[in-house]
């Protein structure tokens, strides 16, 4: 058995054998998508897929058509947001992994959306409470307050916009998913490429730079008069699912690619990229079975991969209940 990070040395893994017999059996190793504590990529079709709490940022094989590479282009020369949609697992969030990792502009930036996402929270956060406390609890009560930088945090956009000779690549994951007004909320700062820190931008001049901390850094960032400003436009990947629309106003400046469905061809050639070239010939009664489900529902690349992975593990795929655990339709019953 493959020793895991953090594992400890004395620990003994068991298989669920069905038959109330305790039995110390070896544990076989994880798909490349389950191995937590190393470094992967996030999922979909393109890239195998798993949650982005998986350390999303090594490198997984991403394969989709020219058409679609050319559309990712077309978005970093006239250097804007692409908004990518398509159906859950066909690969939209790895593609910021992918782009990143093939243009060496470093450790991605991620911004989940959810219903409570604001753009205040994506640029910056300054913990006032915080450094009231801290300066009542000085002991000294004629020095000068704490240093306001201290206290200042920067989201995942707001450090993409941290000006430097590379740009960062950002995430923002299932904009749908957010406020109506988010979409518009964002245009100034995609328009601009700059935003304001009131809380800086009101202390001297001779105070300047403030140091404050990035997202995902050990390394302060210096502002300028309370305004960071982006000298390279970031690389930022927006994905939506498709639960409603966005205003004219927006998708007029973004560039949009949909990722379709991969068909049989890219269906192997993803198997074979993740699990290897072995797994080919194995795999051909169950990737017929995968696309005559998606057919009547909605299904997952990680599925057929999670399936694959079974059955190069002994699993014994012809049985119809664990096809139906694997290959459960993500829109409904099969």
């Amino acid at each position: 058995m493959t020793e895991r990070p953090g594992a400890a040395a004395t620990a003994t893994w068991r298989l669920f054998q069905g038959d109330g017999t305790p039995r110390h059996v070896e544990m076989p190793d994880p798909p490349p998508w389950r191995r937590f504590g190393e470094t992967g990529g996030d999922g979909g079709a393109a890239a195998a897929s798993q949650p982005s709490r998986v350390s999303p940022d090594a490198h997984r094989p991403y394969l989709i058509g020219q058409e679609q590479i050319d559309v990712v282009n077309a978005a970093l020369h006239l250097r804007r947001p692409l908004l990518v949609t398509g159906q859950p697992g066909t690969g939209k969030s790895s593609l910021a992994y992918a782009i990143a990792h093939e243009m060496s502009l470093g450790k991605v930036l991620r911004w989940p959306i959810s219903s409570r996402s604001t753009l205040a929270e994506a640029l910056y956060q300054y913990d006032a409470v915080g450094r009231l406390q801290e300066s009542n609890l000085s002991e000294d009560k004629d020095s000068a307050p704490p240093d306001i930088g201290r206290f200042i945090r920067l989201g995942a956009l707001g450090t993409a916009l941290i000006p430097g000779a590379s740009p960062r690549v950002l995430l923002i994951d299932e904009l749908d998913k957010g406020d109506v007004d988010l979409p518009n909320d964002l245009l100034t700062v995609f328009e601009e490429g700059e935003f304001e820190i009131p809380e800086l931008s009101r202390l001297p001049a001779e105070q300047d730079p403030v140091l404050v901390h990035a997202a995902h850094s050990e390394d302060p960032a210096p502002v300028n008069r309370g305004f960071i400003r982006c000298v390279e436009f970031p690389v930022i990947v927006i994905t939506s699912n498709g639960e409603r629309e966005f205003p004219p106003a927006f998708l007029r400046r973004c560039v949009q690619l949909n990722l379709p469905d991969p068909d049989e061809e890219r269906l192997q050639a993803i198997v074979a990229a993740h699990l290897g070239a072995k797994a080919k010939t194995h795999v051909d009664d169950l990737i017929r079975t995968f696309l005559a489900r998606r057919e009547r529902g909605e299904l997952a690349t990680d599925q057929l991969l999670n399936a694959v992975h079974l059955r190069l593990n002994g699993v014994n795929l012809d049985a119809e209940g664990l096809l139906d655990a694997v290959f459960h339709q993500l829109g409904g019953a099969v």
